[in-house]
């Protein structure tokens, strides 16, 4: 009775819906037909926005789809659009009638397609699909669970139902797997969620619906098997392989292959099943048992592919001449302004690249012989042919090094005949004059060849120092075209740090020719400058590598370092006090942004440093030294505070790893600064500053720590107890970054055996920092922070639990540290099935394990005795628990607590 009440409740709900829906604006609607002048243009679009803002004038919308009330396809498409925003948008905010009602439109208007005398337009089932898709996701994992049951049994195998299944499934693909979409965490939360759901409750199903319509229309209708074949296709990435990749629809798949029209598809479908994510043993299976049913349906024999007939290797060339034709730009490219038709000729060559690289696999000989034609007959006539003809040759010299197998790149050793054939390419690639050519696609092919064979040039040096000009002078680096001096930038430092050893005599040479590319352009010359600024840190980085790797002695190697940074070093002052006196903010801005970048270039030569080549054993100390000095005083700058220091703190990091101890006298200093007016993120990212210092340096840096760590840890406190807005995701997120970063340096402190720093701190101190430690490991649904808590405790526990331990520490372990440890598994968010909570888990027990290896059988007798007792657990169980706990093998109580928690959350 009261399932019939409900019923007829709806349906009158539903009925008063309709009756009362406003009537459509038919003048308003005129103005969706193409034609329409631009008066009426402008009121259809007036009024879309009228009835995306209305709460209910939507439904006239959904009433003229569900009773066809127009036949013009531009209002229909406008229903759609409608009703497209209205789930899109306002979806929550309908009441559960008018949810009812979206769904029985929908339903409505997929029944009426079999019957209707013409199928709709392509684009209205297009956007009919993406509405259906849009509902799924909203109403499948909690009202719409039969979502394809009814789907199926409305469209059954009719083939304008079957066509609208389809694409429904297609648009469901986009929303809900597609990778190209980026989705936000949340809308990724809900994705896996309903394919999880699909897989338990419907995939198998929806397979065999796949099964039956390929299996019915192959013969009759290849549009529908074609789209059926896109969908297995599409689908095939996250659902059982096993329901696909079995004989009945492999065999039906290569029964398509013979099938002109299908034998694209089929194709694509076979690759995705290939190309499924997989245990590498499974996937070898699969691929033998695809090569097994492809042997048997005679596609190919393995044992013949090594080798081919006359007429087989006239097809391989004539495929080979093909690929190289297509991979010709045209004269339409844009190369100044790509757009989607130049994105797409982009992707449109990497995939003639794969079929280049499967070429080579059947054989090499034959593409080398073929790009070595075309190679030198272009080559060698640069200066006649048209640009698209020289940069394809050049392009396909390049392909060659992923095409051919080789080791680590030795393309020049080894195979004779390969080696012979590439050397002499590339030899006839650098004395041909070919850098000149007038044209930035082919002087861009040009450099990304010689940085790919840079090995060619270990073999033949002597061709070095005509590329080194190139990259230098009008046709790189100074090149008119600011992408060819981007791209320039980035390869010029991929050569030098490959070659440096072969240009020691030129060092000096370069150096000076770089010196007016690595100035620090101030923002009030006006002048365009020819690099970036992330072009000039390639630069630098190259300028560092020259000079650190070069054969001079240690007082030369200084005093080109000290050459290279001090003009970056005056200009640095000059800009500060600029700055210091600046009333304007955008005048502000630029001039902290050019204080960040010098120090960035600074620290980018730093990277040419190694443990081959120290900073000291450069005589180079004192020049970062200088730095330090030079930079550090921006710390005290009030204005542009953000930019500055995170320039100096990414600075400091690269001196602590370079200038090791000889750093230290700046840290106290420097972090004095760094503490004062912060906020959270700057606390977060300076924590890993002090982790730096602290696992590096350990007891050289105790009364460092133990001077600043109170100072820390209260800036801290009093940055998470801030009151942030209740939805201001970005505050959340910044405070549980600093929990976390609070979290990693008591970790580090406490890893780092100077337990003193801690220990040091006044017994209310420790006491409240131990208390943020088991409150990170309980109260917080965050396993990365839980995790690294139970790691703190373990090792709290083992400095201070023993016997002769910290006074007290024994009791408190027992308070508050063994609860802990069971409070935090028994938490409703911690999850079980989650990978970052299992880990939390294992140093949960670690931390139990710990306890008992310090306290040994008192530890057994309190939680026999009185803790587990005390949470109601059976005497069995806690005989069970107690024996785990003693194992040698902690792997073994590891797994043991896993199952205890989930028994216990049952």
């Amino acid at each position: 009775m009261q399932k019939k009440g409900r019923r007829e409740q709806v349906l009158l709900e539903r009925t008063v819906i309709y009756t009362s829906a406003v009537a459509m604006d038919e003048q308003a609607l005129l103005g969706l037909n193409p034609n329409a002048d631009a008066s009426f243009r402008q009121r259809a679009l007036a009024y879309f926005e009228e009835l995306k803002i209305s709460q209910d004038a939507w439904q006239g919308c959904a009433e003229a789809l569900a009773k066809g009330l127009y036949s013009d396809d531009h209002v229909k498409f406008f229903c759609f659009q409608v009703l497209e925003h209205q789930i899109k948008f306002k979806y929550p905010e309908l009441t559960a009638g008018q949810h009812q009602l979206v769904r029985e439109t929908l339903m409505t208007w997929l029944q009426a397609q079999l019957i209707s005398v013409q199928p709709e337009k392509t684009f209205i089932r297009n956007k009919a699909a993406q509405v259906f898709a849009l509902v799924f996701i909203t109403e499948y994992l909690t009202k719409w669970p039969k979502f394809f049951f009814d789907i199926l049994s409305v469209a059954g195998l009719n083939p304008r139902g079957v066509d609208l299944y389809l694409r429904i499934l297609m648009a469901i693909d986009a929303e809900v797997v597609d990778r190209d979409i980026v989705h936000s965490s949340e809308e990724t939360r809900r994705n896996t969620l309903i394919k999880d759901t699909m897989r338990e409750q419907c995939i198998p199903n929806l397979v065999e619906s796949w099964y039956q319509i390929l299996h019915t229309y192959q013969h009759s209708n290849s549009e529908l098997t074609c789209q059926c074949l896109e969908v297995v296709g599409a689908f095939v990435s996250w659902i059982d392989l096993n329901l696909i990749a079995n004989e009945r629809f492999v065999n039906m798949l290569l029964s398509h292959m013979s099938v002109e029209v299908l034998r694209e598809e089929a194709c694509d479908c076979l690759l995705e099943i290939i190309n499924k994510g997989m245990d590498p043993v499974d996937k070898t299976k699969l691929v033998e048992s695809l090569c097994q049913v492809l042997q048997t349906a005679g596609f190919f024999n393995i044992e013949q592919l090594s080798v081919l007939t006359d007429q087989q290797k006239t097809n391989v060339e004539a495929i080979m001449l093909a690929v190289m034709k297509k991979l010709t730009y045209d004269d339409e490219y844009n190369f100044e302004n790509e757009g989607e038709d130049e994105a797409m000729f982009v992707e449109y060559r990497k995939q003639l690249k794969l079929l280049l690289d499967r070429i080579a696999q059947v054989s090499p000989e034959l593409l080398l012989e073929a790009v070595c034609r075309v190679f030198n007959a272009t080559v060698q006539n640069w200066q006649s042919l048209p640009f698209m003809e020289v940069e394809v040759a050049i392009r396909l010299l390049y392909m060659l090094g992923e095409a051919l197998p080789s080791t680590h790149g030795a393309h020049f050793s080894g195979d004779v005949t390969k080696a012979t054939a590439l050397q002499e390419m590339m030899r006839l690639l650098v004395n041909s004059g070919v850098s000149e050519y007038q044209h930035t696609s082919v002087t861009l092919e040009f450099f990304e060849t010689v940085v790919r064979y840079d090995k060619y040039f270990i073999v033949e040096p002597q061709h070095i120092p005509n590329v080194l000009m190139a990259f230098l002078d009008h046709r790189g680096l100074r090149h008119t075209s600011p992408k060819v001096r981007s791209r320039t930038s980035y390869l010029f430092s991929r050569f030098v740090k490959s070659l440096h050893k072969f240009m020691n005599a030129y060092i000096e040479d370069i150096l000076n020719r770089l010196q007016d590319l690595l100035e620090l352009s101030p923002p009030e010359n006006g002048l365009p400058a020819l690099l970036t600024r992330d072009d000039q840190l390639f630069i630098f980085e190259a300028a560092g590598v020259l000079i650190v790797n070069s054969e001079y002695p240690a007082e030369r190697k200084q005093a080109l370092m000290r050459n290279l940074l001090a003009p970056l070093m005056d200009n640095f002052k000059i800009l500060l006090n600029k700055l210091l006196g600046e009333q304007d903010e955008e005048r502000q801005a630029t001039l902290a942004d050019c204080l960040n970048h010098a120090v960035g270039f600074a620290s980018r030569t730093s990277k040419a440093f190694s443990n081959k080549q120290t900073v000291r054993q450069c005589g180079c100390s004192e020049v970062y030294l200088d730095c330090l000095r030079t930079f550090l005083p921006a710390l005290s700058c009030h204005l542009q505070k953000e930019v500055l220091r995170s320039g100096i703190r990414t600075f400091l990091h690269r001196m602590i790893i370079c200038l090791e101890e000889e750093v230290l006298p700046f840290i106290p200093t420097a972090s004095e600064h760094m503490l004062k007016d912060c906020e959270a993120k700057d606390l977060q990212e300076f924590i890993p500053l002090i982790n730096q210092i602290t696992a590096k340096f350990k007891t050289q840096v105790s009364p460092f720590l133990q001077q600043i760590f109170m100072p820390l840890v209260q800036a801290i406190f009093e940055m998470l107890s801030r009151p942030a807005e209740e939805n201001d995701q970005t505050a959340a997120m910044d405070k549980q970054m600093l929990r976390r970063s609070y979290f990693a340096f008591l970790q580090t402190v406490a890893g780092s055996g100077m337990n003193e720093v801690i220990g040091n701190q006044g017994v209310e101190n420790i006491e409240r920092i131990v208390f943020t430690i088991i409150q990170g490991a309980v109260d917080f649904p965050d396993p990365i922070a839980q995790k690294t808590c139970f790691i703190i405790l373990s090792k709290l526990v083992e400095l201070w639990g023993g016997k002769d331990g910290l006074v007290g520490f024994a009791d408190f372990t027992y308070k508050h540290i063994v609860p802990a440890c069971f409070m935090a598994p028994l938490k409703p968010t911690f999850d079980l099935s989650d990978a970052q909570t299992v880990l939390a888990l294992s140093e949960c027990a670690v931390t139990l394990k710990t306890i008992h290896l310090k306290r040994g059988p008192e530890c057994i007798q309190y939680l026999q005795q009185e803790y587990l007792p005390s949470l109601q657990v059976a005497p069995e169980i806690i005989q069970e628990f107690c024996q785990a706990l003693q194992q040698p093998d902690s792997k073994v109580f590891k797994n043991y607590l896993k199952v205890f928690f989930q028994r216990a959350k049952v």
